[in-house]
């Protein structure tokens, strides 16, 4: 399996050819704004296949970007269709209320449908711009329940991977 973070995202978006499933994924261009953006934003987990996600669809919680280059570019708009009925998107930004949005800054790229991040179809390989890495920690949250103690909202994301190998 594998988690490509980031520039890790762009790179695993440029060997899509030879993941199995992975045909419909985009490629990762400038931001429209076309400036480094990094911040706080609000996705949603999407249900996926994607076994990093696993338990998590529904979900609506604050992760950081730090990108220039993070919109979904699709070859065309078959190729965006093809990867949202193919259920392999796995995050969505979202704005204040909830809503999926390509509104800046809630969306700090521009990506079509607020997708910024998805799997192949066997959900064993994802990518995504946010980086869930830096908040697996709930000091690492701006706000969180007084019920977190230690683990941050994204720490499920490393546990489902452990789960996984056992």
């Amino acid at each position: 399996f594998s988690l490509g973070v980031c520039n890790g995202c762009q790179m695993m978006s440029h060997l899509k050819d030879l993941i199995p499933g992975a045909e419909h994924w985009p490629r990762f261009v400038r931001n429209t704004s076309e400036q480094f953006e990094a911040r706080l934003v609000m996705v949603e987990v999407e249900p996926s296949p994607s076994i990093l996600l696993s338990g998590m669809a529904g979900s609506k919680m604050p992760i950081i970007v730090a990108h220039g280059e993070g919109r979904a570019e699709f070859a065309d708009v078959t190729a965006l269709k093809n990867l949202d009925a193919s259920g392999q998107v796995a995050l969505r930004y979202i704005d204040n209320s909830g809503h999926v949005t390509e509104t800046f800054p809630a969306n700090p790229n521009g990506s079509p449908r607020g997708i910024t991040a998805v799997t192949n179809s066997d959900g064993r390989h994802t990518i995504m711009m946010p980086h869930p890495e830096r908040v697996i920690r709930a000091v690492q949250h701006s706000w969180h329940p007084d019920g977190w103690q230690e683990d941050g909202s994204w720490l499920r994301l490393f546990r489902n991977a452990r789960h996984w190998l056992k």
